[in-house]
């Protein structure tokens, strides 16, 4: 039997012992004998029990005088006695109390919902009950060809556990529409109507129908089908046929089958045709995790995403639905344990304890990351074909199998599941799935966005590439003490190229200048300048650079945690790391300059103007230092270290810090470019025309060698760029912007 044979059956069965259940009551007024109305099977009892438990609650306190306490309840029932008390039941038997004006007393509250207790007081009461009497036979009565309300039902698109769907035409409106007719249960309208995103379905309104048995809401029609329908085509064919391709195929398809009109081809679909399949379900997962970061930041959490639960544009685009057994903290009168359900194959392992009646583990307890996992469950399902569990066939219908379901979650995802992954899934796919899928929830993603970021590096190449190089790459076994290698050897070129300059332009200035006892006079002076000032140059760069590769990267490698705001810290420093060392570099050429200066004017009889020449020429060297250090070490640091940080998530900032990295880079060019002119401008400064040619051969080679340097400098700038800009199409979303143009409403 598979899941949704089971789902159906159960419904069902709740459904039709509910109903005769409330009709005995209605018929005697007198309380039925529950136990005659349990079925045999362990699990299905259990759940009949606790439904009929709310019914039978309300016609004894609000209808008839024949109350009865949860106590007295758990003392009859042996399912009842072990474990804690269910949240749903004791969430009713304190709600019908305080409705019936009967007075509360705090001492008789279970012990476990005191707490909770508390906040019920404070909110409006709404009904638990899975299956309302009477409510399936009025949902069995609504078919296509009829009319609801102001609605012409057109063509069935679905069917759930306690719901259908619709294509209708609203006649008031004169516009297609999606119908939903379910279970008055639940706050779905209420939560969605908080939410407005492009990637979550949009609800028109809802209203009660069938005497408030059942209620309708309508939303916008959306022609792609549901990745169900993709998930089925997935299935039937083999791995190597799966291509982007294939989600239109299903797309068109469900078009087709209710008489629409397959749309022209669009950028977006362009785009689609051009993935492979594990970038397709990378590309569905970005956006499916920008909806849950958003719900979850407007205080609502889904609690049930499967594949039936995403429906797609004529584009494609997908859209996250059916939020029935959501909660939001913003919507009056809920409760994160009342209407809690799902689909227990996609739950995390905290929601299947929620779910396990002997766990204290309640649906309270539970995050985005819980919705997180789900979806992780139903990507790696799309990418392959199954999750990545063996389940049961008849998994969770008792509480021996949910507790071997929730063993199996428990658990990293197994090497044999991992053999199933489609041969070119990026190696970053298969990263962001599995810390998706980790059994702890604390080593998840923790934001929606930190998930979507990850899929779109699966989008862009050249990004994905530079976050999970190849395995035996040289960029994959570079350590934390080569920045530090890199750093201290980039400072020192651009400190050899600049001494290799100063002396070559200031030699001859100095033996004409500079008498042979006053150029004695001045070696104590060379320590400083050669040993002391390039030592400190080293050591304060280094320790500027300290968070990137001693504190965070170092430790990283080595399985310390570090909190977001530390991490955030660290990708900014990484990117001013070429920064650092050439201006640390420069400010040593200027302390060398000053230093020089007063050598010269007080151990020689040197003009004030030569002195400004020969001192000023150290700031010459020190624009060497900065035009050629910053290209070679900020390149290592974005195509080595940068990656490795943007492996644990990403915040807005970054895109502004990468931005400001490139137009940085963009003046460092152009300080690289301008060096030669620099050169002949001092060269000349304040210079005989008859001392020029003393000159002349380091300017002339100084040209020479400064426009080898800019082609250098140039070729490393656009590589560099690249990288940048691959990296700013990740953390902006620059994709979702375009499928956001393109998204058909």
């Amino acid at each position: 039997m598979n899941e949704s044979d089971a789902v159906h059956r159960t419904r069902l069965v709740l459904a039709s012992v509910v109903t005769e259940f409330a009709d005995t009551w209605d018929k005697t007024g007198q309380p039925p004998n529950l136990a005659e109305y349990l079925p045999d099977t362990p699990g299905l009892r259990r759940m009949c029990l606790i439904e009929l438990i709310k019914v039978d609650l309300e016609y004894r306190w609000l209808r008839y005088n024949h109350p009865k306490r949860l106590a007295q309840y758990r003392a009859e029932y042996a399912e009842l006695r072990t474990g804690p008390t269910p949240p749903d039941l004791a969430y009713e038997e304190f709600h019908v109390r305080r409705r019936s004006g009967r007075d509360q007393d705090r001492d008789d509250q279970p012990t476990e919902m005191e707490a909770t207790a508390t906040v019920w007081s404070e909110i409006d009461y709404r009904s638990t009950l899975i299956a309302p009497p009477r409510a399936q036979e009025a949902l069995d009565g609504v078919r296509v060809g009829t009319s609801v309300d102001d609605f012409d039902l057109l063509v069935g698109l679905g069917s759930g556990a306690f719901a259908r769907v619709f294509l209708a035409r609203q006649r008031s409106m004169q516009r297609l529409v999606a119908v939903k007719i379910s279970y008055n249960r639940g706050t779905e309208p209420e939560t969605l109507a908080q939410l407005d995103h492009e990637y979550i379905v949009r609800v028109f309104d809802h209203r009660l129908i069938r005497d408030g048995e059942l209620k309708l809401m309508y939303m916008q029609y959306l022609p792609g089908g549901t990745l169900l329908g993709v998930l089925n085509l997935v299935r039937s064919r083999s791995s190597n046929g799966r291509t982007g391709a294939l989600l239109l195929d299903a797309v068109d398809q469900a078009i087709e089958d209710t008489g629409g009109i397959i749309p022209n081809d669009s950028d977006t679909r362009s785009d689609i045709i051009s993935y492979s399949w594990p970038e397709t379900v990378a590309w569905l997962g970005s956006r499916l995790a920008e909806a849950l970061d958003y719900a979850a930041r407007t205080g609502v959490l889904h609690r049930d995403i499967k594949p039936a639960n995403v429906l797609l544009t004529a584009e494609g685009v997908p859209k996250l639905a059916d939020f029935n057994v959501s909660f939001s903290h913003h919507v009056a009168g809920t409760n994160p344990m009342a209407y809690f359900g799902g689909s227990l194959a996609y739950m995390s392992p905290e929601q299947l304890a929620a779910c396990h009646p002997e766990l204290p583990t309640t649906a309270g307890d539970l995050d985005v990351r819980s919705d997180i996992y789900a979806l992780g469950v139903m990507l790696w399902e799309l990418l392959t074909g199954r999750r990545p569990f063996d389940d049961e066939p008849q998994a969770g219908e008792s509480e021996t199998s949910l507790g071997r379901m929730l063993e199996l979650r428990k658990n990293d995802i197994e090497a044999r599941y991992l053999s199933e992954l489609p041969s070119d899934c990026p190696p970053t796919l298969r990263r962001a799935l599995l810390k998706c899928l980790a059994p702890q929830r604390d080593n998840r993603w923790s934001t929606g966005t930190e998930v979507a970021q990850q899929f779109e590096l699966c989008l862009d190449r050249r990004a994905r590439d530079l976050v999970d190089p190849q395995r035996g790459s040289l960029r994959s076994k570079v350590g934390p003490w080569s920045l530090a290698a890199i750093v201290t050897l980039a400072s020192s070129t651009g400190g050899m190229l600049g001494v290799l300059y100063g002396n070559v332009h200031n030699r001859a200035l100095i033996e004409a200048w500079i008498p042979d006892d006053q150029r004695e006079s001045l070696r104590g002076i060379n320590p400083v300048l050669e040993l002391i000032v390039p030592l400190l140059v080293l050591v304060v760069t280094n320790y500027l650079c300290r968070r990137v590769f001693l504190v965070v990267w170092r430790g990283l490698r080595k399985g310390r945690t570090f909190t977001p705001e530390m991490l955030a810290l660290a990708r900014r420093d990484s990117l001013t790391v070429g920064d650092r060392v050439a201006w640390v570099a420069f400010a040593g050429w200027a302390t060398g300059a000053i230093v020089t200066a007063f050598a010269l004017r007080s151990g020689t009889d040197l003009a004030p103007a030569q002195v400004v020449h020969l001192s000023t020429s150290l700031l010459v060297c020190g624009a060497i230092a900065v035009a050629y250090p910053f290209f070679l070490v900020t390149l290592f640091v974005v195509r080595t270290i940068y990656p490795r940080l943007l492996l644990h998530g990403t915040t807005a900032a970054d895109y502004d810090n990468l931005r400001a990295l490139s137009r940085r880079s963009t003046r460092y060019l152009a300080v690289a470019a301008s060096i030669p002119l620099i050169g002949v401008v001092h060269g000349l400064m304040f210079l005989k025309p008859e001392e020029v040619p003393l000159v002349t051969e380091s300017i002339r080679w100084l040209a020479i060698a400064g426009v080898f340097g800019f082609i250098g400098n140039y070729w490393l700038h656009r590589k560099l760029e690249d990288d940048l800009r691959a990296f700013q199409r990740t953390v902006s979303g620059r994709s979702r912007g375009q499928t956001k143009r393109a998204t058909t409403h």
